[in-house]
Parts: C-alpha cells; sequence; structure tokens
C-alpha cells in the first residue's frame, strides 16, 4: 500500500497529533541545546509545535517553520503573535530553498521519517546550517516506544490486510529504529553526534478520546482509517475498543510515548 500522509485539516491534525507534539517539543529543544543563536529552521513544522516552543524557550530568536501543508501552515501562521520574530513557509524538506549555511540551527521533530527522502532531507538539514550550528532530529520509535499507537496497529493488523501494511511501512520507516538517526548523523559528517530517548505520556479520557481523532483522516493512520469501508472501520472499532479497556471500564488511560532524538555540530 501507499504510505499517505493526509495533511489538510490542521483542527482535526491538533486533536489526533498535535496534542503530543506540542509535549515532546520542549523536551526536545532542551536535548537539542541550540545555544546561543540569532536563526533557527524548523523542517516539517506542521502546525508549530517546535515552531512556538522555540519561540516560548528560546528569546530574541529568529525562527522559521517549513512544511509542505498549506492548511497547516496557514493555521501555524493564524496564531503568530504581532511583532513575533516567527515565520511559516512552505518547502520541500528534501530540497530546502535556502542557500547553504543560512541558519545557525536546523531543527526536525516527529517528520523525517514521512519524508520520501529522508536521508536527503537530512543532508539539507545540515547543508543549511552554519559551520559549529546543531543538528537535531527526533522520530517516534513506533515499534518500541509509541505504546498507544502500538495498540491500535496490532489490532488493525489481525483484522484487514491493508491494517497489516500500514503497520509493515509505518513501523519500519527511516530513522525510527534505535540507531539509525546517529549513523546517518556520523555518516554525514556531523560531530559530537549524541543519541537519547525522550518519553511523555499521551493521556484519553476515554475511549472516544482514544479513537474518535482519526476519524478525522490526518497523518497516516487517521487517513487509513478514513479510507476504510464502514463495516471493516466498525469491526476494528469494536475490537480496538475491547483493547482499550483490556477488563476494564471505560475512562482515563495513560500510555509512554517514546521518541529517537540525536544532535550533531556541524
Amino acid at each position: 500500500m501507499t504510505l499517505t500522509f493526509m495533511a489538510d485539516n490542521p483542527v482535526a491534525y491538533e486533536r489526533s497529533t498535535g496534542r503530543w507534539s506540542r509535549q515532546l517539543a520542549s523536551l526536545f529543544v532542551d536535548f537539542a541545546a541550540v545555544g546561543t543563536v540569532a536563526s533557527i529552521l524548523d523542517v516539517g513544522c506542521g502546525t508549530g509545535s517546535l515552531t512556538f516552543a522555540l519561540a516560548k524557550m528560546l528569546s530574541g530568536v529568529r525562527i522559521t517553520g517549513l512544511d509542505r501543508s498549506r492548511a497547516y501552515l496557514a493555521y501555524a501562521s493564524s496564531r503568530v503573535p504581532a511583532g513575533g520574530q516567527l515565520a511559516f513557509e512552505q518547502g520541500d524538506a528534501a530540497a530546502l530553498p535556502y542557500e547553504d549555511g543560512s541558519f545557525d540551527a536546523a531543527l526536525s521533530l516527529l517528520a523525517l521519517n514521512f519524508v520520501p527522502d529522508a536521508k536527503g532531507a537530512a543532508r539539507e538539514l545540515m547543508r543549511v546550517t552554519r559551520t559549529g550550528g546543531v543538528v537535531a532530529a527526533a522520530v517516534w520509535d513506533f515499534r518500541g516506544g509509541l505504546t498507544s499507537l502500538r495498540v491500535l496497529a496490532d489490532t488493525a493488523a489481525a483484522l484487514d490486510p491493508a491494517g497489516e501494511a500500514l503497520r509493515a511501512r509505518l513501523f519500519s520507516g527511516p530513522f525510527t529504529g534505535p540507531g539509525e538517526l546517529p549513523s546517518a548523523w556520523t555518516e554525514m559528517g556531523l560531530r559530537d553526534v549524541v543519541q537519547t530517548s525522550l518519553t511523555i505520556r499521551t493521556e484519553f479520557a476515554s475511549f472516544a478520546d482514544y479513537w474518535e481523532p482519526e476519524l478525522g483522516g490526518q497523518g497516516t493512520v487517521g487517513a487509513y482509517v478514513r479510507s476504510l469501508p464502514q463495516e471493516t472501520r466498525s469491526l476494528i472499532e469494536r475490537h480496538l475498543r475491547l483493547a482499550y479497556l483490556a477488563g476494564g471500564a471505560d475512562g482515563p488511560r495513560s500510555f509512554a510515548a517514546t521518541a529517537w532524538a540525536c544532535r550533531g555540530v556541524r
């Protein structure tokens, strides 16, 4: 199957994924440790989780968020305060529209694995970063660290051949395995390469809070759910509810969510 990433409804994206990106963003900024800088590029910025975290945590820095989705960029731009040093621009992560060394640091949060040419995008991050600047990225540990999605993907894979294909493609995506990011960073010639894991909790008030955001059709899983025939969707929902409840009553659940993060210096 084709691994489609739908990015046409920013409000639905915020409910399904953006709420977790915002939590992870501050941890990632601390880890990236970009130092004293004047400019930062956020590649694959989506609705701006990392961009706004950078602006909040680092004063006086010019921050540019780049994404391919016009809808997400329009949503992010609408939240920029007057006089803020934030800009959102459309572009291709694997062919950044900037000259060499244009930024003091280049970061990417939860995006590189969705770029068809992921290694090319990583090289572009390095290219547009000045000598001595930080290049950093984080990607979900889909196989072993994203519990809430693992439950959904395993359920779908057991009930639907397309669900198995989705799991196989998504969970084997580039940079999602242990050691893949630092290997790429070292291969590109970055120095002082460090990898870590960053963990948050994904908190759900109920099964509806867990399942219904995926009906908005955003990202890869949402696009898969939205494409399903009603009968198959209902079958997956029924069994997924049982997995969520796990013998208990409906109500709050808390799942660990871990991302691999890597930084290096050009």
